[in-house]
């Protein structure tokens, strides 16, 4: 699933957005506005994931997923509230995509022929080099 897909599949009137004060420096916007934003969704109430989509959730995203079935996602690093909650949704949208996509399975490979015997050409090579810096043994 793409991020374009997700924004398709679930509809933001299923977020819930919290708003709070950001920690860290700014002075007085900081210690006066409310910017920092927590998004909340419910994936047990969703309609938009199947059974076993949910259950892939769940096993990639435990950490985030709290004992209600809610997923958290938190953005403060903008200074106003607008942006921290664009920023938020476009995070969930992400994490969301990233963790109902299958990894490509790996096919293993085997060196060439050729490859092969470069490989030992060149290490031929080296020893022969390396053979030379010794001293010249007399008879």
């Amino acid at each position: 699933m793409t991020t374009e897909e997700a924004r398709e599949r679930i509809p933001e009137s299923e977020f819930i957005f919290l708003a709070s004060r950001s920690s860290g420096p700014g002075g007085q916007n900081v210690n006066k506005v409310s910017t920092k934003v927590d998004l909340r969704y419910n994936i047990l109430l969703s309609d938009v994931f199947s059974e076993q989509e949910k259950e892939i959730l769940y096993k990639k995203l435990k950490t985030r997923i709290n004992s209600s079935g809610e997923l958290f996602v938190i953005s403060q690093s903008e200074r106003s509230q607008l942006k921290n909650r664009q920023k938020a949704v476009e995070k969930l949208y992400i994490l969301l995509s990233a963790a109902l996509t299958e990894k490509a399975v790996r096919k293993p490979t085997v060196p060439t022929k050729k490859s092969r015997q470069e490989r030992l050409e060149e290490k031929q090579k080296r020893s022969y080099i390396k053979k030379l810096r010794k001293d010249i043994e007399e008879d």
